[in-house]
């Protein structure tokens, strides 16, 4: 009977889990609140499979402690919280969901751009207050206009059918230019620092790697246009915070909305709870963060672009499909450098 633990799951995704994996026998499934860190990591005693969010840390040392660990269920796209160099060593086979949210992500950072460009939240406030005065709520159409695309995979793919539809030209950056964005949307590809020069609005759509850690710095920043709007649902790390506050406060910037952000993990509580202590720098971080939050030109969301009930429903279910096709032989969605073992396929599941 294999073992099963999910980490970070509430309570409706613990039912969806039950559900999907019970039977009369074959997994020895249990599911916990907290997320997967080395303080809990006896949860995962015995396991041969585990399903993790991204905001349990998967780490060597974690991993060390699970020696009859075969699969890891990544239930996002992204897997920079799991060490893979660790997993490929230990032939551990890690699987992730290519896609769940593609149009949910871009209609979310298709919102942010529209609440930039309209001032919904100085609007918002001051309603709130009972101040219904439109000076200085002005804001700038979209028809017209030209996004900046950094990244044309799923999601920005989506994003350039919705700027299209407002009547927005444009532009994008990307190592593997998709010819048909040009040939149907009219999306011109160009070099990076061509189009932070050009775009009234720049959208992050790439992963987080070393190569794209702190890819808008303040040297990028210098080039943009005063009055550009900037939208990250991406990663925090692709932006410089520090950077970003800067050229904000000082009158380089126009507006910047971001879901995700360096030092997200001390103020998003509910996510990141049971995490390692914060260290000075993801402190620095936070706090820059925070003081963002004193422009009414900036918005902070936290980390919820893919939050819709369709979204979390497509990561389950493709988390659950991803361990049952690793224990039935033949595994699926797996990432890049982790490579299958051969397993016996129990049937069905029991709780423990």
């Amino acid at each position: 009977m294999a073992k099963l633990v999910f980490f970070g799951l509430d309570e409706h995704e613990q039912d969806v889990i039950w559900r999907a994996f019970a039977g009369p026998s074959g997994y020895d499934l249990a599911l916990h609140t907290e997320p997967l860190t080395i303080e809990n990591v006896s949860l995962a005693r015995g396991a041969e499979g585990i399903g993790v969010f991204v905001t349990s840390s998967v780490t060597r040392e974690v991993l060390d402690r699970l020696p009859d660990l075969k699969v890891i269920a990544a239930m996002s796209t992204g897997f920079d919280h799991i060490d893979v160099d660790a997993c490929r060593e230990k032939g551990i086979t890690v699987s992730n969901v290519p896609r769940y949210g593609d149009t949910t992500v871009a209609e979310f950072a298709f919102g942010l751009i529209l609440a930039l460009a309209r001032r919904f939240r100085p609007t918002f406030a001051r309603v709130g207050g009972g101040d219904f005065s439109r000076a200085g709520l002005a804001g700038m159409d979209l028809a017209g206009k030209t996004l900046g695309l950094i990244g044309t995979g799923r999601i920005g793919s989506h994003l350039v059918r919705l700027a299209r539809a407002a009547e927005m030209e444009v532009i994008a950056y990307d190592l593997k230019p998709n010819p048909a964005l040009t040939e149907e949307y009219g999306v011109r590809y160009m070099a990076i620092d061509d189009l932070l020069r050009e775009a009234d609005i720049i959208s992050l759509h790439v992963p987080y790697t070393e190569a794209t850690h702190h890819l808008i710095d303040a040297e990028r920043l210098g080039l943009v246009k005063p009055t550009a709007l900037l939208v990250n649902t991406s990663r925090g790390g692709v932006v410089d915070t520090r950077a970003v506050a800067d050229a904000l406060r000082e009158g380089r910037l126009g507006g910047v909305a971001l879901d995700t952000f360096e030092g997200e993990q001390v103020w998003i509580e509910e996510e990141f709870q049971g995490a390692d202590e914060a260290s000075a720098e993801e402190l620095r971080d936070a706090l820059e963060s925070f003081a963002l939050l004193r422009s009414d030109r900036a918005i902070l969301t936290p980390h919820n672009a893919f939050n819709t009930r369709g979204a979390v429903e497509r990561i389950l279910a493709t988390s659950v499909e991803n361990i049952k096709a690793f224990f039935a032989g033949s595994p699926q969605n797996v990432v890049a450098g982790t490579y299958p073992l051969p397993a016996a396929a129990p049937a069905g599941g029991g709780r423990a």
